[in-house]
């Protein structure tokens, strides 16, 4: 039954006189407005519940500070050649370094093509003006990893139908604090989209294509997660002595159960984002009860044996695909960030 504040229910009393309604105009518009609003408020009950928690209150002001750093940072950024991890006449890929914008990426590719071009190149005419930049795949700010920029608008609608088909495999580097998880390799799928207050959420995997507020709709997501370490031990197989039996699939239906009183492990993992949604790998290792350390916006730790985490750490370890233009397969890989590789060095020791 739809909700009415007393301020409405007053205004709502002609509709109960035994008078006729046509003797009384404002009734007729009380009587549309209150329907109006019983419509509105069905409405909105019948929209997606998320099943993930909303933003944590502490996420507000650090993410503001972390943004107006990355933004000094960012303004002071350039590209060399150590950050280039590939490139032809028709891609580039760049090892985007944690806290720095994409856009920024972006902009400073013009300048580095010009500054390292032969000279014979220059006198063409300066070939890197002339080019038509575009991100093939965005990174959150504080995500580090593969970017690919492409040169051509042709290049650029091939590399992103591929995107947009699935035909790129991804994988995702992220050290986790929470609640081990019991399967060395688990599938997550679920519905994906806005809250009506603006928030990235996970919502339930039955819930895809229906409208959220704004107008939006729920989407599907799915990632795999590798367990590569717990607690700085290795106790689980290679990813190629795997087999399909021993992965735990999790379709999500309800809101996920977390136990606020677990023990806390540390916990590396790998992502295999098999869609790429905003925050997706975020919002996963969330549900699941292990979030990213230093992810505050996805309840994250902040501060970890006595350090305090300015960033969260997911780096974008691979990227594999067929060339736009030659039709070989390419596989772009990123150096590990110090967090990670400190990370594995464990298991080797």
């Amino acid at each position: 039954m739809p909700f009415f504040s007393l301020h409405q229910a007053q205004q709502c009393f002609f509709l109960y006189s035994p008078k006729p309604l046509s003797k009384f105009p404002r009734a007729r518009t009380l009587f549309f407005l209150c329907s109006k609003m019983s419509s509105n408020s069905n409405s909105l009950q019948n929209y997606p519940t998320p099943l993930s928690p909303p933003l944590p209150s502490i996420s507000k002001d650090i993410e503001l500070a972390r943004a107006m750093s990355a933004s000094s940072k960012s303004s002071l950024f350039g590209l060399s050649r150590s950050d280039i991890l590939y490139e032809d006449e028709w891609l580039i890929a760049v090892n985007k370094p944690q806290g720095i914008y994409c856009d920024t990426i972006l902009a400073s590719v013009p300048r580095f093509l010009s500054d390292s071009a032969p000279s014979d190149r220059l006198c063409e005419g300066n070939q890197a003006s002339t080019l038509e930049l575009h991100l093939a795949n965005r990174l959150d700010r504080d995500t580090s990893g593969v970017m690919v920029i492409t040169k051509s608008h042709k290049v650029a609608s091939v590399l992103v139908k591929a995107f947009t088909n699935h035909k790129v495999q991804k994988t995702y580097v992220a050290f986790c604090i929470g609640s081990a998880p019991k399967s060395e390799r688990i599938t997550i799928k679920s519905g994906h989209g806005r809250s009506k207050f603006g928030a990235w959420r996970v919502y339930a995997a039955g819930d895809v294509g229906r409208k959220l507020p704004g107008g939006s709709i729920v989407r599907d997501m799915e990632t795999t997660f590798e367990v590569l370490s717990i607690n700085g031990q290795q106790n689980y197989k290679e990813q190629s002595e795997c087999v399909k039996d021993e992965e735990h699939s999790i379709v999500v239906e309800e809101k996920a159960i977390t136990d606020v009183d677990a023990n806390k492990d540390e916990i590396l993992v790998r992502a295999f984002p098999r869609s790429g949604r905003t925050h997706q790998i975020r919002l996963h290792c969330q549900y699941l009860g292990f979030p990213i350390r230093g992810d505050v916006k996805y309840e994250g730790v902040y501060e970890w044996k006595g350090r305090t985490y300015d960033a969260h750490e997911l780096h974008a370890e691979s990227l594999t695909f067929q060339h736009p233009i030659t039709g070989f397969p390419l596989l772009i890989q990123a150096p590990l960030p110090l967090w990670a590789s400190q990370a594995l060095q464990l298991l080797t020791d």
